[in-house]
C-alpha cells in the first residue's frame, strides 16, 4: 500500500516491501516513511503483519521483495548487528547471572569499548531510566517494570538511530503498564531517538504515538495521528478496532441520520436523556429503551435499543453524571442524542 507517494523519503523508509512465508502473504507491497525523532506505532491484531514489518527493519526477517533504508542507507541486505537499530522485547532478555550494570554494559563490551568507559556509559543509561539505586542488583531482584526499564537502558546505551519495541509492555499489569507508557514517552522525547513501537493495545498506541499505522491482513488500512485515526476512521475495520463504535448503514442509517452510507458515532458522543427531550440546535435524537447499564468505575455504559431498531452504545464519564437529574435502569424509556457533526462517514 503506497502511503508515501509525493512525500520525501522518511528517516526510516520501506519501499514496495512484501514478506511471504510459503503461500502466506504476511506483508503485501508496503510503502512507509517514518520521520526522525518520531514515536511511531504499528497497531493491529495478531497476524496483521505489524511484527513482521518490525522484524524486517531489525533484520531478523529477510525481505521477500522491496527495500528498507535508514537515514538514506539501504540496509535491506545487512545483518542485524550491522544495522543502526536496537530492539526491546517483551521478555526483557536480561542475563540472570549478571548485575544490572553489567547487563546494560554487555553490548558495549561486544563492541570492544574499554571497561572503564563502558561501565561509565552503562551507569549513565541506568540513570536515564531512573534506576541508579539498583545498578548492582541481579535481574531477579527487580520488579517487572524495573526489568523493562533496564532492557530499555541496555538498548539506549548503544545509541541506536532507531529503537524497535516489540510489545515491550505486554507482560505488565494494567497499573504498571500505564506508568511505563508515560515513562517510555518521556525517555523517547529526552533521547530524541526514533521509536517504532508494535502493539495490539489501541489505548496504548493512542496514548504514546505521534502517528499510528493500523495494520490488517498484511496491509496498512490507515496512517495518521491518534486524533485522525480515531475521529475519522478510513475503514470499518479501523473504526471497530480503535475503541467501541456504533456502525450503522443502509435503511437504519437513513432513518437515524438521514443518509444510507456506512456511518459511525462514537459512544462518548451519545448522551442519554429522559422521554420528551428536545434536541439542541445542530443535534439529532431518537427514542428508545435502555437494554443494559454497566458501571465500569470511571464510566457508565448504557445500551439503548432505539425505536428504529438500532442498538446504540453510549459511554458517559461518571463525573458528568454527578447531580444529573436522570438515572437510568434497564427498561427505561429514554432519548439518545448526539451532535450531527459527530457522525463520521466511513469510506467503502
Amino acid at each position: 500500500m503506497n502511503l508515501s507517494q509525493g512525500l520525501e523519503p522518511g528517516y526510516v523508509s520501506l519501499r514496495s516491501v512484501s514478506k511471504d512465508f510459503g503461500a502466506v502473504q504476511a506483508v503485501i507491497d508496503l510503502d512507509l516513511d517514518i520521520s526522525s525523532g518520531e514515536f511511531f506505532s504499528m497497531l493491529g491484531p495478531s497476524g496483521s503483519g505489524k511484527t513482521t514489518v518490525l522484524r524486517m527493519i531489525a533484520g531478523f526477517e529477510s525481505v521477500s521483495t522491496g527495500t528498507v533504508s535508514i537515514d538514506g542507507q539501504d540496509i535491506t541486505s545487512l545483518a542485524p548487528f550491522d544495522r543502526t537499530v536496537n530492539t526491546v522485547f517483551q521478555d526483557y532478555a536480561l542475563f540472570p547471572h549478571m548485575s544490572i550494570q553489567d547487563n546494560v554494559a554487555y553490548g558495549l563490551r561486544t563492541r570492544k569499548v574499554p571497561k572503564e568507559e563502558r561501565l561509565k556509559q552503562a551507569l549513565e543509561a541506568i540513570e536515564r531510566v531512573k534506576l541508579s539505586s539498583v545498578a548492582t542488583r541481579l535481574p531477579h531482584q527487580l520488579s517487572g517494570g524495573q526489568r523493562q526499564r533496564i532492557a530499555l537502558a541496555r538498548a539506549l546505551v548503544l545509541r541506536p538511530k532507531v529503537l524497535l519495541l516489540d510489545e515491550p509492555l505486554g507482560a505488565l499489569d494494567k497499573q504498571l503498564r500505564e506508568e511505563m507508557q508515560a515513562e517510555l514517552k518521556s525517555i523517547q522525547r529526552e533521547a530524541g531517538i526514533t521509536f517504532i513501537f508494535v502493539t495490539h493495545d489501541q489505548e496504548e498506541a493512542m496514548r504514546m504515538s505521534d502517528r499510528i499505522a493500523v495494520f490488517n491482513a498484511g496491509r496498512i488500512e490507515q496512517l495518521g495521528t491518534p486524533h485522525e485515526v480515531y475521529e475519522n476512521p478510513a475503514t470499518a475495520f479501523v473504526a471497530g478496532f480503535l475503541g467501541v463504535s456504533n456502525l450503522i448503514e443502509g435503511a437504519k442509517a437513513q432513518a437515524l441520520v438521514g443518509r444510507s452510507e456506512l456511518v459511525n458515532i462514537r459512544p462518548e458522543r451519545i448522551r442519554i436523556e429522559g422521554p420528551g427531550y428536545t434536541p439542541e440546535k445542530d443535534s439529532s435524537c431518537v427514542a428508545g429503551v435502555v437494554a443494559e447499564v454497566a458501571y465500569t468505575g470511571p464510566n457508565t455504559i448504557t445500551v439503548v435499543v432505539t425505536d428504529t431498531g438500532v442498538r446504540l452504545v453510549s459511554t458517559t464519564l461518571n463525573e458528568e453524571l454527578q447531580g444529573h437529574k436522570n438515572s437510568f435502569v434497564t427498561g427505561d424509556k429514554v432519548v439518545a442524542t448526539w451532535r450531527k457533526a459527530h457522525v463520521a462517514t466511513i469510506p467503502q
